[in-house]
């Protein structure tokens, strides 16, 4: 049964940070630490990269079995739904436009793919969220839109995060591009979600549960039942999330001092890439 109260306390929460900046609100409560001195905006736009590659290297696996690069797990899904293949295959499309633009706009000093590692990361991701052991989002199209949900609330909240940190208007106008498209993602994904049943549904409270458990902040994160189609506070603005606490979710791992870990096994790859 659905904790209704526990959906008020995440409202109640964000309603609380509302009346702060962003960076302000998730460093103060969270206890999460400034960026480090000297980042730039290059630094930044890495950052995102890295999250980028492995947004486009999951939908490229489950649509069509290929990569950008080398993966460790993943295989084409054999959707049964055509709408779901066809949004499936969109979303392969723009995660790998975005690695083309930020590659494009780096220039020579975009950071190579790093390693990515689906299997052992979406299992324990599986046993963080009580969906018990060896999740496989590939399994079925309702698994790769759950695997899916993991991933883009998190690209929406990162880029959020990141707006305030960039001084490049014309850097800042392009970010607020992506992040409007990964906004569109995520809608579309818990809109998907949100018909395929009740199961599904409950999946992503344990999901974001777990995406609470690891960020640090607790109460921030919504499924669909307790956020629909959009994690919002009450004035329908979504929350951010600093780098280090996007890298304790794809890390899969809490705390501070981690580099490693969860879907990128040696790192991100750039000067963010420690919690």
């Amino acid at each position: 049964m659905m904790n209704f109260d526990g959906m008020m306390s995440r409202r109640a929460a964000l309603v609380g940070l509302a009346a702060l900046s962003a960076g302000t609100a998730l460093t103060a409560c969270a206890g999460i630490p400034a960026l480090p001195a000297g980042i730039t905006d290059a630094d930044i736009l890495n950052f995102a990269l890295n999250l980028e590659y492995l947004e486009a290297e999951y939908y490229l696996m489950g649509t069509g079995g290929r990569s950008l690069g080398p993966v460790n797990g993943g295989r084409r899904v054999s959707f049964q739904t055509p709408a779901l293949r066809q949004f499936a295959e969109e979303l392969a499309r723009d995660e790998v436009a975005h690695v083309e633009f930020i590659r494009s706009a780096l220039g020579p000093n975009a950071v190579a793919r790093p390693a990515i590692d689906f299997t052992n990361a979406f299992d324990a991701a599986g046993r963080a969220a009580g969906l018990g052991p060896g999740f496989d989002p590939f399994v079925d199209e309702t698994s790769f839109f759950l695997g899916a949900f993991l991933f883009e609330d998190v690209g929406v909240t990162a880029y959020n995060g990141a707006a305030p940190l960039i001084t490049s208007k014309a850097i800042l106008e392009s970010a607020a591009g992506i992040l409007a498209v990964e906004g569109y993602h995520s809608g579309m994904v818990r809109g998907q979600i949100m018909v395929m049943g009740a199961k599904q549904s409950q999946a992503t409270e344990a999901i974001s549960a777990a995406r609470d458990t690891l960020d640090g902040f607790s109460d921030l994160d919504q499924g669909v039942l307790s956020g629909g189609f959009a994690p919002l506070d009450r004035d329908a603005k979504a929350f951010a999330r600093l780098p280090q606490q996007v890298l304790n979710i794809v890390y899969l791992t809490p705390g501070r001092g981690v580099s490693s870990g969860g879907f990128f096994p040696a790192g991100v790859n750039g000067m963010l890439r420690t919690t």
